[in-house]
């Protein structure tokens, strides 16, 4: 028989890890007791909704960037929107559906933890469209920054959390933590870990789904042999990359490439190990967005204990603050020497 605590239970189990791993001096109270556990229950309304969207379809809308709407994007849109709403921290939100950054209009009072800590979102509601079709997995990236605006800030201090949501057989989600411990002089160590979904049981069906933690911890390792060339097509008139991509075939390596960058993030940090590529090349471009895809994905394999480089200059995507809510830029991320050793090919061999 399943207790009707169990919701409540496992909420404060949720609860009880953050306390353990972000400060206890009261200066992340909002981030542990409502920000982190609403968006996670954004998570969760996804996941339902996208059950139930057996026909993904346009819907005759192109976002500013010009990039097709499907029906499921705006319902994921409106999800996430509506939780927000319902968190006064986070003061301002901006999507990639919508990038530019607006004042939340809260649908709650404030409380004290809210009125001390303030915090903008910047999320891509679903990651992944061009392959939702075909019942794929796919995710949803939030980045959360202290203060009023993401722009113009040190990622690697005003970036404080990254999640993603994962929605493919199960329901996961990926958590990482660094924020700046601001009321001592201690750096509050890095953390990423997983948690999974588990829906209310058929016994209890007005039971409200629960977050379990399933992996306290993700590392990856310095070396690989996983490998994930996105944008492929690039390699047709960029050498280095035709060469990069050559040299791991030769050497056996594995290929795991998903087409979406969730899933395939996800898959590195649950293996282990693995390296992802996206050149940015001079005749098509850079591809991801930096403030809704690139800057959470940096901090999730930096928690992670990997690194997050520019193909094209070779340094760290996060030494850079984003100007603008329309920034693109590629990368490398995986483990710290499978990283260093593919961006001493592109950058060195040219061609890109």
């Amino acid at each position: 028989m399943v207790n009707t605590s169990d919701s409540d239970e496992a909420s404060s189990s949720l609860i009880q890890h953050l306390r353990s791993v972000l400060p206890q001096d009261g200066s992340r109270d909002a981030l542990i007791t409502s920000v982190i556990p609403k968006l996670l229950q954004s998570v969760a309304d996804v996941a339902q909704a996208l059950r139930s969207s057996h026909d993904v379809a346009a819907v005759g809308t192109a976002n500013t960037f010009g990039d097709d709407q499907l029906n499921v994007d705006v319902a994921a849109e409106n999800l996430i929107r509506e939780a927000i709403a319902q968190c006064p921290s986070i003061v301002t939100a901006s999507s990639e559906e919508e990038p530019i950054e607006r004042a939340v209009q809260h649908t709650v009072p404030s409380s004290t933890s809210s009125a001390q800590e303030q915090y903008t979102l910047a999320f891509d509601p679903l990651d992944g469209s061009s392959i939702i079709s075909a019942n794929w997995t796919v995710g949803a990236i939030f980045s959360l920054w202290d203060g009023p605006t993401a722009l113009h800030q040190d990622p690697t201090t005003g970036q404080v959390a990254a999640i993603l949501g994962v929605f493919g057989p199960r329901t996961t989600a990926i958590v990482a933590l660094r924020p700046p411990n601001t009321n001592t002089t201690t750096t509050t160590p890095p953390t990423c870990f997983e948690l999974a979904l588990s829906p209310a049981p058929p016994s209890s069906p007005s039971q409200q789904p629960t977050w379990q933690l399933t992996r306290p911890t993700l590392t990856l390792s310095p070396t690989s042999r996983y490998f994930s060339p996105a944008n492929l097509r690039a390699a047709a008139h960029a050498p280095a990359y035709m060469a990069l991509i050559t040299r791991y075939i030769a050497q056996r390596y594995t290929l795991r490439y998903a087409g979406g960058l969730v899933p395939d993030v996800v898959h590195m940090l649950v293996r282990g190990e693995g390296l992802y590529a996206s050149p940015a090349t001079a005749r098509d471009g850079p591809k991801l967005r930096r403030l809704y895809e690139l800057c959470p994905l940096a901090l999730v394999v930096e928690c992670a204990g990997g690194a997050v480089l520019d193909p094209v200059g070779g340094g760290r995507v996060l030494e850079r603050a984003v100007g603008d809510c329309g920034e693109k830029g590629g990368v490398v991320f995986g483990g710290v020497e499978a990283v260093r050793e593919a961006v001493e090919g592109l950058v060195g061999m040219g061609g890109l």
